[in-house]
């Protein structure tokens, strides 16, 4: 599925991605990202996103990959 970087917390390795599948925006956790390289997102910056129901900083959803 296709998702759109909200915002990313460089210093923090966090950040929220949006989608449909994902009313109020999924949490995404640099370890979840799969790139080469150091693991950053840029908001704005289109993704692949497979997530799962979560509970994380008050997100109902969390990034797999």
């Amino acid at each position: 599925m296709l998702a759109v970087v909200r915002e990313w917390q460089d210093d923090e390795g966090w950040g929220v991605v949006d989608c449909a599948a994902t009313p109020g925006g999924c949490w995404v956790h640099f370890s979840a990202i799969e790139m080469i390289g150091f693991h950053l997102l840029q908001p704005g910056q289109q993704v692949r996103l497979r997530w799962e129901p979560a509970r994380q900083n008050g997100f109902a959803f969390g990034a797999e990959r």
